[in-house]
């Protein structure tokens, strides 16, 4: 491929796709010089396999798939030195401002919950939560369809025994 068609084409996609980008890098990393280093990270991961790329799967899933592998090996590489990773910012909108406040409140609630999530489960989540489906799910992460729907449903477990418990405590 041509490099000048090919820097056009990558360009195009990142602009269409960045939103995949904003939530990988926010949901892995909280300081702003590890968000920079990841963002890069993934855009020469992102260009390098664009050549790769197979046009049976869509540009979102390719993406997905690319950045989650970055991300999580990232964050294993700094680990030790992240605190706290708060994914407020991707859940949390501006939308939210106009609704009822238990929405709000159990919009926190889920992020808390994923905060405490570990990489994997945060990326499986993250998709989830993304409207795409387990088979999409298994392409991205890499793991059986089956395997998407137990770990889904473990973490759906988990959360619901969290809710319950909050509640009898209130």
């Amino acid at each position: 491929m041509n490099e000048n068609i090919k820097l056009n084409r990558f360009q195009e996609i990142i602009k269409e796709n960045k939103g995949i980008l904003y939530k990988v890098i926010t949901i892995y990393c909280k300081d702003t010089e590890d968000k920079k280093d990841l963002e890069q990270e993934i855009l020469i991961q992102l260009w390098k396999a664009l050549d790769k790329y197979n046009d049976t799967y869509k540009i979102s899933t390719w993406m997905y798939r690319i950045a989650m592998n970055v991300a999580i090996s990232f964050y294993r590489k700094t680990a030790s030195t992240i605190s706290n990773i708060s994914i407020d910012s991707i859940f949390i909108e501006k939308e939210y401002a106009e609704q009822d406040h238990d929405d709000i409140d159990n919009v926190k609630i889920l992020n808390q919950f994923i905060d405490q999530l570990n990489e994997f489960d945060k990326a499986l989540i993250l998709l989830y939560l993304e409207d795409f489906s387990y088979v999409e799910i298994s392409e991205i992460i890499g793991i059986t369809e089956t395997n998407v729907g137990s770990k889904i449903n473990r973490i759906k477990n988990k959360l619901k025994k969290i809710h319950q418990d909050g509640s009898k405590r209130a």
